[in-house]
């Protein structure tokens, strides 16, 4: 049978001390991992709700506010997947007056760029912001549009202040204030301002 070991009984008194402790630890850590994927399954169903509670408002405010930029028309923002709220696309259908009901990518350019800031006026007042910076979002619009457009951003003056970066005439019009930047001299810029009310 061979030799006898007089430290077994040691021995096993600090395997199992170390059994114990590496059991408990991953006992710990299922435990942990257990209650997180709990946490992130409430926060996901959470995120559904507020996602799905805020799209519709946004959708119903949307048809608004494109009826009102266009004179007329439908539209409306589609989720491509109701199942999976978070991972699909969304769709935008519009339909200027005159036109049928198409995707937003079969629009012209002047459509889409209205049908675009149609949108970002629906999501501001649900996240208002004091400022907003625009850069040229009119660029492709027609003076009739860029009159509209001008129109619907002084309605909004209201809550938020607006720079709009832009060449256009009719917006420069429109605006209280207005910086621009000329070169007097070969390099050297010079920043000019002006009240248009004065």
């Amino acid at each position: 049978m061979g030799p006898v070991n007089l430290n077994s009984i040691e021995e096993y008194r600090e395997v199992n001390e170390k059994f114990e402790f590496l059991t408990g630890q991953r006992n710990d850590i299922y435990k942990a991992k257990t209650d997180l994927e709990k946490v992130i399954s409430d926060l996901v169903t959470e995120m559904k709700e507020q996602f799905i509670k805020n799209f519709t408002t946004i959708n119903e405010n949307f048809k608004t506010v494109f009826t009102d930029l266009f004179n007329g028309g439908s539209a409306e923002i589609l989720l491509s997947d109701t199942d999976d709220v978070l991972n699909c696309a969304i769709e935008i259908t519009a339909q200027p007056p005159g036109k049928k009901l198409q995707s937003l990518t079969l629009l012209s350019g002047g459509e889409r760029c209205l049908t675009a800031i149609a949108l970002l006026f629906t999501i501001l007042p649900l996240r208002p912001s004091p400022f907003v910076i625009l850069d040229e979002v009119e660029a492709a619009l027609d003076d009739v549009n860029v009159s509209r457009f001008t129109d619907f951003v002084r309605r909004y003056t209201v809550r938020s202040q607006f720079i709009l970066v832009t060449h256009r005439k009719g917006t420069m019009e429109a605006c209280d204030r207005m910086y621009g930047v000329t070169m007097a001299e070969r390099g050297i810029s010079k920043i000019l301002s002006m009240r248009i009310g004065d």
